[in-house]
């Protein structure tokens, strides 16, 4: 069954034609350009101001600049890739650190920041390309739990226990076991098979920005002690502003993020689950939804 749901995957994954993720990838990328470059005009715009207060000004102006993003795809007909987004933006960090920050740091720092930007595009690949634990829907399953379709036998999971904590994606609709949430910034559904690989790089985002913010930190502070700073190129230390702001603004709700996953590790609870449980009503939506859905494929 494992080779099935992997195939299911792949065949869900490929449904785009190289132009267009192709077209896509460029959005993404201008995407992200257009965005750094919109917060590195707050350092610009405000150079009197602390870092502090450039903060939520940073995340004001980075989130206009998403909205004007996604309005703007209207106009062209292509949609920017949140994780081609999410892969330029650590490949934008690392070739500033690389290219302007980096001679300002130790060997070891320098050592340990390029080895967590390796592992995090190593980990993006690996949850790109990995199944979360996708479930194929066997006619069998059906018949020996008594039910019409495979939505109502993976609600109750007391009628199939292999079918415990399988649920059905709203986004992507895919039966995953052990489903925890669809991540639209990693394009796929959380799961039983890359749930550790999600923590680990949740975790390594937080790391590798944190390490970022303290670099660049160390960069600004130097400019700053040794009289440097108005003849440092201003395009490059806005960059590099505006990259450590970002980062900041990263690292706050990402660390919100990883407490609340650490939260329902302990208590074995899913994040799906608990959305379901605390707000009946939307539950009830969502339970109609994957009704209706399973009900026209059935029907197609």
């Amino acid at each position: 069954m494992s080779r099935l749901a992997t195939g299911l995957q792949r065949l869900r994954r490929s449904s785009s034609s190289p132009w267009e993720v192709l077209w896509s990838a460029l959005a993404s990328c201008g995407l992200v350009l257009f965005s750094q470059l919109a917060v590195a005009m707050v350092p610009r715009l405000f150079p009197k101001l602390s870092l502090l207060a450039m903060l939520p000004i940073a995340g004001l102006v980075f989130l206009a600049a998403i909205v004007l993003g996604r309005l703007w795809r209207r106009f062209i007909g292509v949609a920017a890739s949140a994780p081609l987004f999410v892969l330029f933006n650590i490949l934008l960090l690392w070739g500033v650190y690389v290219f302007v920050i980096r001679r300002d740091t130790s060997s070891l720092l320098d050592m340990l920041i390029n080895a967590e930007c390796a592992l995090l595009l190593w980990g993006l690949y690996r949850i790109l390309s990995g199944d979360p634990g996708i479930v194929a829907c066997d006619s069998s399953y059906l018949e020996e739990a008594g039910c019409k379709d495979f939505v109502e036998a993976i609600c109750p999971s007391e009628k199939l226990p292999v079918l415990s904590r399988v649920r059905q994606c709203n986004w992507c609709k895919a039966n995953v076991r052990g489903y925890d949430h669809h991540c639209p910034a990693f394009g796929t559904c959380i799961g039983q098979k890359n749930h550790r690989l999600f923590m680990a790089l949740l975790t390594g985002f937080v790391v590798a920005e944190s390490t970022y913010t303290m670099c660049s930190t160390k960069y600004i502070t130097r400019c700053i002690n040794s009289g440097t700073l108005r003849s440092e190129n201003p395009v490059s230390l806005n960059l590099v502003i505006s990259t450590m702001l970002f980062s900041i603004l990263q690292v706050v709700w990402q660390i919100v993020f990883l407490m609340w996953h650490i939260y329902c590790i302990c208590f074995n609870i899913k994040t799906d689950e608990w959305v379901i449980s605390n707000f009946p009503c939307f539950g009830l939506f969502l339970h109609q939804l994957q009704v209706v859905f399973s009900l026209a494929v059935s029907c197609s």
